[in-house]
């Protein structure tokens, strides 16, 4: 085991208990680096808080994109490939650990995978718990301290060697993405795959609202995107009308209705999911409402009316049989 190394930063010593191989890797911005860790409280036992080994999965960061846990930043950039190294942090670089932790614990539970990709400051998060759900998370909160990190570099990738997710892109690139993202929606929903084409759809909605939330709100280019985020959850909402989620689609479109009366895509569509659920009234009210403004539709309504009016006549049908049956 090498001699204790300090770093050339307060609060962190380093102990190489495995030497690496090659030279340095080059922790350019954006490359994505992963590794496994082992999170270990300074008292006597040595108690572990998190192994990302019992979990089964590696963790990965990515260089210079806001990091919750800084301070792990700082300690792969001095790690070679295949090198094990422990690392003692004091109170300064842990304080926000238990907010990390829990999202790496419902991962595990399978809660929600991508809070294993946590690239938001938790700072100014952190008071929002007032549990995190875990009594050892909740006493590190209370009273932060030092920390044991054992960190196993796997890989260092630049950013062209892998395919990054959308939360990984800057302003630029994200808005280069929405309308390759759009595309292969529509593509994936003319050939029946509706599941893979929302996804798509979602993730182009992720990275316009990302954008959005940089604009101030009502004003030019805020509406700019406003109006791509509304076509985009109204394509979202047709995967919807497929997969028989009904009621999702009539939440989706009658909150773009709250906020701009005058789409009416979203009357349409919203009709459809009325007719679906027996909401006579409503879709009637809601293709009346695409004709008020948009007359060239009127071969579209009248065909959408006289599909309610077939299913309304044959749910008829059938309880009235159900009602000839119960009483013979």
């Amino acid at each position: 085991m090498d001699t204790t190394l300090l770093l050339n930063v307060e609060g962190i010593k380093k102990t190489i208990l495995h030497g690496g191989t090659g030279d340095l890797p080059n922790f350019i911005t954006g490359a994505r680096v992963t590794f496994h860790f082992r999170t270990m409280k300074c008292d006597e036992e040595r108690t572990v808080i998190d192994d990302s080994k019992q979990v089964g999965h590696p963790m990965h960061i990515i260089i210079g994109n806001m990091f919750k846990l800084e301070v792990w930043e700082i300690l792969l950039t001095s790690m070679r490939v295949s090198e094990v190294a422990e690392f003692w942090c004091d109170t300064i670089h842990t304080g926000v650990y238990p907010i990390l932790s829990r999202s790496l614990r419902q991962m595990a539970e399978g809660k929600d995978p991508t809070e294993w990709h946590v690239h938001t400051c938790g700072l100014a998060n952190m008071f929002a718990y007032h549990t995190l759900g875990y009594e050892d998370l909740d006493e590190l909160q209370k009273e932060p301290q030092p920390l044991i990190f054992i960190i196993e570099l796997l890989q260092v990738e630049s950013p062209s060697q892998y395919q990054r997710e959308t939360w990984n892109l800057n302003n630029h690139e994200k808005m280069q993405a929405v309308p390759i993202l759009h595309g292969e929606g529509n593509r994936l929903f003319k050939l029946g795959r509706y599941e893979e084409a929302s996804s798509k759809y979602q993730e182009a909605i992720v990275c316009l609202r990302n954008l959005q939330t940089k604009e101030k709100p009502w004003e030019v280019q805020w509406l700019k995107l406003e109006k791509m985020i509304n076509t985009l959850i109204l394509n979202y909402c047709q995967c919807l009308l497929k997969k028989e989620e009904y009621y999702e689609v009539l939440e989706h479109t009658s909150d773009i209705l709250r906020h701009h009366p005058g789409i009416v895509k979203a009357y349409y569509v919203r009709a459809r999911a009325h007719a679906e659920v027996w909401n006579e009234a409503e879709a009637k009210a809601d293709l009346e409402k695409v004709l008020e403004l948009e007359p060239s539709m009127k071969k579209a309504v009248q065909r959408e009316l006289r599909l309610l009016e077939n299913r309304l006549e044959e749910k008829r049908e059938e309880e009235r049989l159900r009602c000839r049956n119960m009483l013979g």
